[in-house]
């Protein structure tokens, strides 16, 4: 549903607002969303491991990718292979369908929600977001969960601007807060 809206509407609202001798083609997209879920913890227990590889499949529809530890770091007693995180990338129509998910279910659901911040944007116009809970997605089983762990997720945009980037995602339904911080 997101993915029609996103091919016929928001082409013409960016068109509008960034003015029409734009190409179609040069127009802020939405690439691609990386979700990572942290297991530091549980770099001895298989079974928390698997738990949190179920937890990840079930939010993002997707096999996660282990990622280890490429170098011995002594002061966080971390060794080199040690597993850090599932890192899951998402593309096209199931990417579509997280985004709705998050806007829509996720981030509504958190605790004295008033938006999010615009500070987020990194210099290549991505968003960056961190949510606490990972059981704020439908598809966890709250009597399964152990323990609560973040979930970290980059939307990556293809913009040239901070402003084309926050247009994208205010088209698309992201609640940015009232606060005009960081511009």
């Amino acid at each position: 549903m997101l993915r029609e809206f996103y091919k016929t509407t928001i082409p013409q609202i960016l068109s509008k607002k960034l003015g029409k001798s734009r190409n179609v083609f040069s127009l802020p997209q939405l690439k691609k969303v990386v979700v990572n879920y942290r297991i530091t913890d549980a770099k001895d227990q298989q079974q928390q491991q698997e738990k949190a590889q179920k937890e990840i499949m079930a939010i993002t529809g997707q096999k996660p990718v282990l990622c280890r530890a490429k170098k011995a770091v002594s002061g966080f007693k971390l060794r080199a292979g040690d597993p850090l995180a599932y890192k899951v990338t998402i593309r096209g129509q199931r990417m579509y369908d997280f985004v709705e998910k998050l806007f829509n279910i996720v981030l509504p659901r958190i605790r004295d929600f008033k938006g999010m911040s615009t500070k987020a944007f990194d210099q290549q116009f991505n968003y960056n977001l961190v949510i606490e809970d990972q059981t704020l997605f439908p598809e966890v089983n709250l009597d399964e969960v152990e323990k609560i762990r973040s979930v970290q997720v980059s939307l990556n945009i293809s913009a040239s601007s901070k402003k084309e980037a926050k247009m994208l995602l205010s088209a698309l339904g992201f609640p940015f807060s009232d606060k005009n911080y960081g511009k």
